[in-house]
């Protein structure tokens, strides 16, 4: 999975309640546009180019998979929901909330509709005072200047008055409460994805399973009887040694870890694919390994049904995985659950994502963080 695009908005507004335009505006881009993971302080700034009244403006880090053509429909439409009317008549208006898309990445963008960085970015200090707030560490791909150096450079020196902090709803999910969370998920249930997006939203450290590694797993798809010990067998060890040594490069009563498995799947799978006693014999060999990993302070399965992941895993084109029956899914899944459930000590949640998909909708994914911060909660 790419990285999500860090794009940098810019929110005014004159018209009406200024401050609760704003808290609404933020409010809606992270529900339906981007993940909101940073905002600054709130300026009070006069009008520029046009008597007004004095606007309000902030600037926000959205996070995103969306293209730079998304983005821009999405706030434009946006715009008109809550509530601005663009009239047809030269110069600049008052209104009721403005979204200016300002970066893309460090992308130049000049296209009919877009153009980023925004061209009068640093000749207006409503936009670049707000963006220094974000401690960027972002250099103008055109003029080669950071943010610092465009402030000092600016022509415009309006009087950008601080009128109060501002909160985003990222901050009221704890996650850095827990030091290690693990996510799982029967194969396709998009657990990698979800530890990547965590990780870059939460900026956590992210331990990713070595799956494409592994020279036995192509071969257990075409003769499971004859390939699943030394597969089996060769995932545990490569996990205990991904684990250990990844962990090792952290705190874990300081760092915020984010994992996309836990070693006791290899147990799981290994229930399902082994022979009776090739599972004692492995049984044996995992329980001491076991006893000296360190466990998740969060262990989150995202339940998906047969139906999905099988959708699912036709999409992502793995050739080796295109033939795994619904059967031994289902089965996988059962040990997930029946893991689970024996597991009085874990601290479970389990989120069904079966309608849901979280990297194309972003409703979808703020779903899934509420239900980490409802989880957080109790």
């Amino acid at each position: 999975m790419n990285k999500q695009h860090q794009v940098i908005l810019s929110l005014g507004t004159n018209q009406g309640n200024r401050l609760e335009n704003i808290e609404r505006c933020i409010e809606s881009l992270h529900n339906e546009v981007g993940t909101i993971i940073k905002v600054s302080k709130l300026y009070e700034t006069p009008s520029l180019g046009f008597e007004s009244d004095d606007f309000y403006n902030c600037a926000v880090i959205l996070h995103t998979h969306k293209s730079a053509d998304q983005v821009l429909a999405e706030v434009l439409a946006l715009e008109i929901k809550l509530g601005r009317v663009r009239e047809n008549v030269e110069g600049y208006q008052a209104r009721m909330i403005d979204i200016d898309v300002i970066t893309f990445d460090e992308e130049i963008i000049a296209s009919e509709k877009l153009q980023v960085p925004h061209p009068e970015m640093q000749n207006r200090m409503f936009v670049l005072l707000p963006m220094r707030d974000l401690n960027l560490d972002w250099r103008h791909p055109i003029l080669q200047k950071y943010l610092h150096e465009l402030v000092t450079l600016s022509e415009d020196k309006s009087n950008c008055k601080w009128v109060k902090n501002l909160d985003i709803a990222l901050s009221k999910i704890k996650l850095d409460n827990f030091n290690y969370i693990a996510i799982e998920g029967n194969i396709g249930a998009g657990k990698t994805t979800l530890t990547n997006k965590l990780g870059e939203d939460f900026n956590a450290k992210t331990v990713l399973e070595r799956f494409a590694d592994n020279p036995f797993l192509p071969k257990f798809y075409e003769d499971q009887n004859r390939y699943a010990f030394p597969l089996e067998m060769s995932f545990l060890a490569d996990r205990y040694q991904q684990i250990s040594d990844d962990l090792a490069q952290f705190d874990l009563f300081k760092d915020f870890i984010v994992a996309d498995y836990h070693i006791f799947k290899s147990l799981i799978f290994a229930k399902v694919t082994l022979a009776e006693d090739e599972y004692r014999l492995y049984r044996n060999l995992f329980d001491i390994i076991y006893k000296e990993m360190p466990k998740p302070d969060l262990y989150i399965y995202l339940y998906q049904s047969t139906e999905k992941l099988l959708e699912n895993i036709k999409q992502r084109g793995r050739s080796y995985e295109q033939e795994i029956p619904a059967e031994y899914l289902e089965k996988i899944n059962s040990g997930y659950l029946d893991y689970i459930k024996s597991q009085k000590e874990l601290n479970v949640l389990i989120i069904d994502v079966t309608n849901r998909d979280f990297l194309e909708n972003q409703e979808d994914y703020i779903y899934i963080l509420e239900e980490i911060r409802n989880k957080i909660s109790v």
